[in-house]
């Protein structure tokens, strides 16, 4: 990890990279978490990692272990499941909402269409992180075009656990593609106005995302 610039948002920034580091597994699940081992790797002083730790165990992505120490906590199968049946929900009415507004905003149109040709850029070299990213953009450009904010602030805490379950299933290269011609199919129904289907499409890949976390990470206890 690259050391920070003693900015005022210090923990912020520490913060943001541990989380990176969680979400790309250059800090492993079941990781034992030194904070000076950190503190150093960072430039930055013990403090602001024991702050960002904090803000992380709170989010549940780092465990206490033994005498003040914190661990990455694993991807647990049926919480990811739990947490792609209320996205799934949450996206299916995003993608309705956004089809029964694509005429009238035209700034959410072009975001969208935005979102949609930085994806079809991947390739396989494309690195994992730039995957997620690109993976993130494009949901949120629907869910700004919803025209309800509430959706945003609702799926916002729930990011850095998607982040990390979409690391699961984009590192596979066939998933790669198959992800973005679900999106291709859900943006087609929205900028064609098609409410019902850009529902239904949205609601099949977030379910389908869910299935195959799910049976990844099942597979990968049974191996461990």
């Amino acid at each position: 990890m690259i050391p920070l610039d003693p900015l005022p948002n210090l923990i912020d920034q520490v913060y943001s990279r541990i989380l990176e580091a969680i979400i790309d597994r250059t800090l492993p699940p079941g990781h034992r978490i030194r904070q000076h081992e950190l503190a150093d790797r960072l430039g930055v002083s013990r403090q602001p990692v024991s702050h960002a730790l904090h803000l992380l165990h709170r989010q549940g992505l780092v465990a206490e272990s033994g005498r003040r120490g914190f661990e990455v906590t694993p991807l647990d199968p049926l919480s990811i499941r739990q947490l792609y049946e209320v996205r799934g929900a949450i996206d299916a009415l995003a993608a309705r909402l956004a089809a029964e507004r694509i005429k009238i905003d035209v700034s959410g149109r072009a975001d969208l269409e935005g979102a949609l040709r930085a994806g079809r850029a991947i390739d396989q070299k494309t690195a994992l992180a730039r995957l997620i990213a690109l993976d993130v953009d494009f949901h949120s450009a629907i869910y700004r075009l919803s025209g309800n904010p509430a959706i945003e602030e609702m799926i916002a805490p729930q990011w850095p656990h998607m982040r990390r379950s979409m690391a699961t299933v984009l590192a596979e290269l066939d998933y790669r593609t198959s992800a973005w011609a679900e999106h291709e199919t859900i943006a087609a129904h929205i900028l064609s106005g098609n409410a019902k289907a850009a529902e239904s499409s949205a609601l099949a890949h977030a379910m389908s995302a869910g299935q195959m976390t799910e049976e990844r990470l099942r597979k990968a206890d049974k191996a461990a």
